[in-house]
């Protein structure tokens, strides 16, 4: 085991920095109690690549990687004044499992507008949650209020050491799979953890991020070399998982020169790779787990066989996903 410290001891997080050693330790350690997720061949106007289908993982998002890695590196004091964690639903039914697996108590604290399929399944693991206006109300602050009430280390979404390594566990799978280091990974992307994780993970690896257009906070934090916040005014996405409003210095220090930035997608480009995805790959995607796919459906980046697509969340509303399938059947 690592050394471990909590994210609650003033300056501990910023000291620790994640490392490929973290991310192949966390790989392992994932390893024994998940199985790998399929990496899928798929074919897109004529070239051939992969698809890496987190989609299949217990709670149908790459997120219980980070959640694992972070909870089963708590110390003992640690487990037992339990956790805290934000999130619109992947990240938080990744706590919530972890959790429930290690006997630790968990706060989540969601949008009230998440998915109401994400909201059901992280009561369910057992978590407690505490809703939030999005916008309105800034969750962060809302993390640290519950914090400064009940106690707990905050299990941050993307800007957790512990978390970006165990995320970067992909990237190990994905190599082991193909039996060599991937050419490119494109990764959907909201705050940048499983980006960096997989930076790490695979260095000799082109990384490709893929955000909501009007949300690329990772994007633009890459091009100008510092964080930037988003829009007061940025257009409604479909893309729930991808909305933080910043990503934060660790995550930009560890992409900065590493990841390829600019690449956004559109809500119709996102609808294009979920049908895609059901019809070709006989796989259910979430909008923000299908926005890397939705780049490279539209050319926007691009697949060779050596290109890994990460698939990273199958938590779709069954409504609104209906209304896609049929949506396209009409067209």
């Amino acid at each position: 085991m690592m050394n471990r410290a909590s994210m609650n001891e003033p300056g501990m997080n910023e000291q620790r920095q994640p490392t490929r050693e973290g991310v192949r330790a966390a790989a392992d350690a994932i390893g024994a109690i998940l199985p790998p997720t399929p990496l899928l061949p798929l074919e897109i106007a004529g070239a051939k690549g992969w698809a890496k289908a987190e989609s299949l993982q217990p709670i149908g998002a790459f997120k219980i990687r980070g959640a694992w890695w972070r909870l089963s590196n708590l110390t003992d004091e640690e487990r037992a004044a339990g956790v805290v964690a934000v999130s619109s639903g992947n990240h938080a039914q990744g706590v919530a499992w972890a959790a429930r697996r290690l006997g630790i108590a968990a706060t989540i604290v969601m949008p009230r507008d998440a998915p109401q399929v994400k909201l059901d399944a992280t009561r369910a693991l057992g978590a407690d949650l505490v809703l939030y206006d999005r916008p309105g109300e800034d969750r962060d602050d809302v993390a640290a209020r519950v914090i400064g009430e009940k106690g707990g280390t905050l299990v941050h979404a993307f800007g957790d050491p512990w978390v970006i390594e165990g995320q970067g566990s992909a990237g190990i799978e994905i190599a082991r799979q193909l039996g060599r280091a991937p050419t490119r990974i494109v990764a959907c992307c909201g705050g940048g953890g499983l980006a960096a994780g997989l930076a790490l993970a695979c260095p000799d690896s082109a990384i490709q991020i893929v955000e909501p257009h009007g949300w690329d906070m990772v994007g633009q934090a890459i091009a100008r070399g510092e964080i930037v916040q988003a829009a007061t005014d940025a257009p409604a996405t479909i893309c729930d998982a991808l909305q933080p409003t910043a990503t934060k210095q660790l995550n930009l220090d560890l992409l900065r020169g590493r990841a390829q930035a600019g690449v956004t997608v559109t809500d119709a480009e996102v609808r294009t790779a979920q049908v895609f995805a059901f019809s070709k790959l006989n796989l259910v995607l979430e909008p923000g787990g299908a926005a890397a796919l939705g780049a490279a459906l539209a050319g926007k980046v691009p697949v060779d066989e050596g290109t890994a697509i990460m698939l990273t969340g199958g938590n779709a509303d069954p409504a609104r996903f209906a209304e896609t399938l049929l949506a396209a059947g009409e067209a």
